[in-house]
């Protein structure tokens, strides 16, 4: 069976019951899932999502895809770091990938023990890849470590060579006992005193290898720092580069200056947790066990680290050593982690594939109702594909050879079916621009048929011009063009955005060189392909103002004698304007022409007598009459007739101040013609407001009608049956009425219908001013591009040397200037107003004529998004 397009209608939707065996209940939703076709409905909507069948199967594929999760950070850490694993780069490559294109194909067959397997093969591959990599990461924190403690008893016992000694006196008492803090009552004001004669070095030892701060005890002495580090009276260590006059301060306060500080900047970039640092080590040298440790308290606040202060020379070839043993097994086990990121990595697509499938798998079987020895499930379906899905069961059973099979009934119901327009990826653009507004009711008729021409044409209306529109074209037929490769690339979200509506694009550039050879406009100059039909006279002086001569009919669009013309604007804005409101009353008119399909389709007498007649009465007596009186005033020679062109806003005012008065007499019987144009619109007032309700209130009465009964009720069609009857006995049609028809409330219908009167006689004026914004807009490129063309590229060309080099920049300067400024301004930014505007003149203006938009959409559950997504991120 051929699938329609269904693009002007929704698809015929059949709603269906399917049961299903347990034991073959995940195969059958798996089938179902490669098939796409069936929208499910939650027969399960009193229960949580927590007391469902299937929520461990659930649970249990969220902890696996947290699994895998984790492997693909890793592998994308060290795939940036050190490392590129291979993947294919193009979508032939992928497709042909053994574990995915088998996956894709064969998903149905994969039994529970396989995916059980599966998921064990996945867990122990976490496991191994977390267990190296937290190991690689505990290594490489040693490591750095052992380096930074390298660094630093490197710097130290250098400045220590450096500085052997520091000259100095201290009081002897002092020297022979451990000093407490209860011997430093000095007053802090002395010590900041003495600070700068706390430490004095001889010329030999001066500091050479960083900022150096002493201070000072009472009465000083003579001290030897290596004696200091065999006494234990020193500490080493290594700090942040910023915090280390932090560190110096808070010391020098806490210590009360009985100290000896000093930082050293360490030259290479550190490592601490896998991000480069600036660090300085340090020496701080006091007197006693109490002072030590509070050394090392503010230290270890301010994130320090303090090292051993053994020899300086055995301690840096100790940790040579050990840092040598430790890469050593930092790369043997780098080298281990690859081997196993370089499988995962392979197999990747397909456990992310696996575990998607069964998490939407699973999901879907919580939608279904449990009976004691199966599932039953009920949705929507295309009629078209109840019986390739009906074949598909009955195929599956005979080649599994299981005992039992799943059966699908058709069932009648009054329920309302979703919405299905099949489209192309031509007509998937257009669509979408419909669907951003609402979704339209099944089997209304659909705008977005009618949209493929009707919006890039009232854009090209307000573009207008030959040379934008094919800018605009080239960029959309390149895009066309490169399809293919564009559309597996990552190119962000505008682009994806503009990538999408391509061909909307195309046709907008393209309606847009027709309109702009209409008006005659390329890039704000005319055009002289034919002979122009005006002639100017040949006798003249300079600053005379002079008058064409009609001489002929120019063949086609806008003359080009009218450019530069001082009375060019008055003309095209008279010429726009009114044909706006042209285009304005044809577009609402078909418009509103849809509505009586819509009423036909449904069998609506009602909504065609009290709707859709009063409604055509009512705008074509007012805006009807107004559009003819355009053409015929276009039509007629006034000069020859020797008569003033009447204004035709003040024709239409007067219809309304003063019927049957005509100031300035367009035809003959004008006068009789409006005000019975006038009467017919009046009537159509309380034609349109009271006939409908009246009409219904009158069918309830009647004892042949129990109740006011939707149009859009679904009854069992004749394709149905003739389903049935090619599928045999797999194929069974049920009566099942489960959402009663609502009670006729004739309030709510009078109320409905006074509103709907109120806003179609008021919107028929306001949609139709609202379609001056073809004039204005339009009017509005063609000032902005001729005023962009004399302010930038005009003025190269006014040069008296054009050969000379200086006018060749000059000329090459301006045309990029006024050709970027054209791209950006007058393509981008204009088309951009543009096409909002038109999508608006769409929206409101023409849908609100007979779209309702109170469907939902169908969303059959498919596998195909899973896998579109898998192949999208492998590529990616």
């Amino acid at each position: 069976m051929t699938k329609e397009e269904a693009t002007f209608r929704s698809a015929d939707m059949t709603y269906v019951q399917l049961y299903i065996p347990l034991d073959i209940s995940r195969e059958v939703v798996c089938l179902l899932g490669n098939l796409g076709t069936i929208m499910f409905r939650d027969l399960n909507t009193e229960l949580s999502a927590f007391q469902r069948g299937y929520v461990n199967q659930i649970r249990k594929f969220d902890e696996l895809e947290r699994l895998i999760l984790n492997m693909d950070s890793v592998v994308q850490k060290f795939s940036k770091e050190t490392w590129k694993y291979t993947v294919h780069s193009d979508v032939d490559n992928a497709t042909q990938h053994p574990s995915l294109s088998f996956l894709i194909s064969t998903m149905q067959t994969h039994t529970v023990d396989t995916i059980s397997d599966l998921a064990s093969e996945i867990t122990d591959f976490e496991a191994r890849v977390r267990q190296l990599h937290d190991s690689l990461n505990h290594l490489h924190q040693r490591l750095d470590l052992l380096m930074e403690h390298r660094h630093t008893a490197f710097e130290c016992h250098r400045y220590l060579e450096v500085n052997p000694g520091l000259s100095g006196r201290v009081n002897r008492g002092q020297q022979e006992r451990e000093l407490n803090a209860d011997d430093f009552q000095m007053d802090f004001g002395e010590i900041s005193d003495n600070l700068s004669d706390a430490f004095s070095f001889d010329d030999e030892g001066e500091d050479v290898h960083g900022p150096t701060v002493a201070a000072s005890r009472p009465d000083p002495g003579a001290i030897d720092l290596e004696e200091g580090f065999r006494h234990r009276t020193t500490i080493i260590g290594s700090i942040n580069r910023a915090k280390v006059e932090t560190l110096n301060k808070i010391l020098f306060r806490i210590l009360r200056g009985n100290l000896f500080f000093h930082n050293i900047p360490i030259s290479e970039h550190l490592l601490e947790n896998g991000l480069p640092v600036e660090k300085d080590c340090f020496i701080v040298f006091t007197h006693g066990e109490v002072l030590l440790k509070k050394v090392r308290k503010v230290v270890e606040s301010l994130n320090g680290k303090i090292f051993p202060t053994n020899e300086g020379r055995s301690t840096i070839q100790s940790l040579n050593s050990q840092i040598t043993d430790l890469q050593q097994i930092c790369q043997t086990t780098e080298q281990t982690l690859y081997t196993e990121l370089l499988i995962v990595a392979d197999q990747m697509p397909m456990w992310k594939a696996v575990s998607r499938r069964e998490k939407l798998l699973y999901a879907a079987l919580n939608l279904f109702r449990e009976e004691s020895q199966g599932l039953v499930a009920e949705g929507w379906i295309p009629t078209s594909e109840i019986v390739p899905v009906s074949n598909a069961l009955k195929n599956y059973s005979e080649n599994t050879g299981s005992q039992n099979s799943a059966v699908v009934s058709v069932i009648k119901t009054n329920k309302k079916p979703p919405t299905f327009h099949r489209t192309n990826k031509f007509t998937q653009s257009f669509q979408a621009i419909v669907d951003a507004y609402g979704i339209a009711t099944y089997k209304e008729v659909n705008p977005g048929l009618a949209t493929i021409v009707t919006f890039p044409f009232m854009f090209a209306i307000m573009f207008g011009d030959a040379g934008h529109g094919a800018i605009l074209f080239m960029i959309a037929l390149y895009l066309v063009l490169n399809e293919r490769t564009l559309a597996t690339a990552q190119n962000g979200e505008i682009f994806d955005m503009a990538f999408s509506g391509r061909y909307v694009i195309l046709l907008m550039g393209f309606f847009s060189i027709y309109t702009g050879l209409l008006y005659n406009d390329i890039f704000s100059l005319s055009m002289t392909f034919f002979k122009s039909g005006w002639k100017w006279p040949s006798d003249f002086k300079a600053g005379d103002s002079i008058e064409g001569v009609k001489s002929g009919v120019y063949p086609f669009g806008l003359d080009s004698a009218w450019h530069g013309t001082e009375n060019n604007l008055i003309f095209t804005n008279s010429y726009k304007m009114k044909l706006s409101i042209l285009m304005g009353f044809t577009h609402m008119t078909y418009s509103l022409m849809f509505s009586l399909v819509n009423y036909r389709f449904f069998n609506s007498r009602v909504d065609i007598i009290g709707n859709f007649l009063p409604g055509l009465v009512f705008m074509q007596s007012i805006f009807g009459y107004l559009s003819w009186a355009i053409i015929y005033k276009w039509s007629k020679d006034w000069i020859k007739d020797e008569k003033v062109a009447p204004g035709l806003l003040n024709m239409l005012i007067n219809m309304f101040l003063a019927p049957g008065v005509v100031e300035e007499p367009l035809f003959r019987g004008q006068a009789f013609l409006q005000v019975f144009f006038l009467l017919a619109a009046l009537v159509c007032v309380p034609w349109l407001l009271l006939y409908k309700p009246l009409k219904l209130r009158a069918q309830n009465k009647n004892a042949k009608f129990h109740g006011y009964e939707s149009v859009h009720a679904q009854t069992v069609t004749e394709s149905i049956l003739e389903s049935q009857a090619n599928a045999g006995e797999e194929l069974v049609v049920t009566d099942y009425h489960d959402d009663p028809s609502a009670s006729f409330d004739f309030g709510d219908v009078m109320i409905h219908q006074v509103i709907h009167t109120i806003e179609f006689c008021l919107n028929c004026i306001s949609h139709t001013a609202s379609y001056l914004r073809l004039w204005a807009l339009s009017l509005a490129h063609a000032q902005l591009s001729s005023v962009l063309w004399s302010m930038t590229i005009a003025n190269a060309f006014s040069s008296e040397s054009p050969g000379s080099p200086l006018a060749v920049t000059k000329v090459v300067i301006l045309f990029g200037m006024w050709f970027v400024l054209t791209v950006c301004i007058l393509v981008l930014m204009e088309g951009t107003s543009a096409m909002l505007h038109s999508l608006r003149l769409h929206w409101v203006e023409a849908m609100s004529k007979f779209f309702e938009g109170e469907g939902y959409p169908y969303e059959p559950f498919t596998f195909q998004n899973v896998d579109q997504l898998e192949l999208s991120e492998r590529l990616g």
